[in-house]
């Protein structure tokens, strides 16, 4: 975690990442409206939401490096794009547990961890820091995640496809999982690092 960036950041708001991730906020009710369809008497589209979820992984990647690449890194790009990724995974996580395609205990594992950073952001603001930057290891447990669900997504049926989709789709779950945790345990981590030289320097 850094809670200063190096780069030079910018007030603008209509920069092309901004838009990217913009655009990515709204697919998140499309994205969730097509996963719980069936649930509802609509036709099953999966294959529609496994399309909106692949377009929102191009875009996530497509933000960070261009505006690093035009020197467009925002203020509010710095929110915009882990509150996109959040709001993916939650959504993913209502649709996949209203199905029973994940299990409540996975769900409430990933939710505690968002509790978890929930509260530090707010101990970090308390002591007059922003919240924390996107860290490697964080966007590495998003990207796990962002393979298992839609994997998990497509093994909702019979046939190899969906179980090889099983098999494939848990190990990222696995390691996404335990990746979200470190990254969170480091998090906690650093703010209590921080907090205790605020303390010192009192």
């Amino acid at each position: 975690m850094e809670v200063q960036e190096t780069r030079v950041q910018t007030d603008r708001v209509l920069t092309i990442p901004n838009i990217l991730s913009m655009a990515r906020l709204v697919g998140v009710p499309l994205f969730l409206w097509l996963i719980l369809r069936p649930e509802f008497g609509g036709p099953n589209s999966d294959g529609w939401a496994l399309l909106v979820l692949a377009l929102s992984g191009v875009s996530d990647y497509l933000d960070g490096k261009l505006a690093r690449r035009w020197n467009q890194i925002s203020n509010l790009g710095r929110l915009l794009d882990p509150a996109a990724d959040r709001l993916y995974i939650l959504s993913t996580l209502v649709g996949l547990t209203w199905r029973e395609i994940l299990p409540l205990w996975v769900t409430a594992l990933l939710l505690l961890r968002e509790l978890v950073l929930l509260v530090m952001v707010w101990i970090l603001r308390r002591h007059g820091y922003p919240p924390p930057q996107v860290n490697f290891l964080g966007k590495a447990a998003t990207f796990n995640l962002m393979y298992a669900f839609p994997l998990l997504l497509l093994s909702d049926g019979s046939g190899w496809i969906h179980t090889l989709a099983a098999i494939f789709g848990w190990a990222f779950a696995g390691w996404g999982t335990t990746l979200y945790w470190w990254a969170g345990i480091l998090y906690v981590v650093q703010v209590r690092r921080l907090v205790k030289t605020d303390a010192m320097a009192d």
